[in-house]
């Protein structure tokens, strides 16, 4: 079978990981994992390739591109696994990026039912949070939901 001690082939890091073969093909295209070809051209995986594709995986559910996550991957040397100091560096890179990601969900679970001030004037409680669309002159987009730069902030913190 051509398998090496702490190897896994691709059928096995499937069903550990959760992640469909395909997707595993995809992701060793892209640079995010890397396997050895056998005698018989099969790939094999170290074991610790399971940790990646579990990176892989939460950075794609926070919504994070594979384009960066395969940048942050290329920093460590040798494209060995994330070690614990490594997961610490890689969740600072990406802790405004998160932090942002959360003001927005917050922003929709919780004021998107409310007038945004985009000057769409549709709900009947804009006529009193945005009358004649007022807040058109704070700019463009959603002025309550967003700071004069256009960044997210919470409501009664904008315009």
């Amino acid at each position: 079978m051509d398998i090496e001690p702490g190897e896994l082939t691709v059928g096995q890091l499937s069903q550990r990981s959760g992640v469909a073969i395909s997707a595993l093909h995809f992701y060793e295209r892209q640079g995010l994992i890397l396997s050895r070809r056998t005698s018989g051209n099969q790939r094999r995986y170290k074991r610790d390739t399971l940790r990646r594709v579990a990176l892989v995986r939460i950075a794609q559910r926070v919504g994070i591109p594979l384009a960066e996550v395969a940048a942050i991957l290329k920093l460590l040397p040798e494209n060995r696994t994330p070690t614990r100091a490594d997961w610490e560096r890689i969740s600072e890179c990406w802790q405004a990026e998160l932090d942002r990601r959360i003001l927005h969900l917050e922003q929709l679970r919780d004021d998107f039912k409310d007038c945004v001030g985009c000057g769409c004037l549709s709900l009947d409680r804009c006529a009193l949070a945005n009358p004649y669309d007022t807040l058109a002159a704070a700019g463009p987009g959603p002025r309550r939901l967003v700071d004069p730069a256009g960044e997210p902030c919470h409501p009664g913190k904008c315009a």
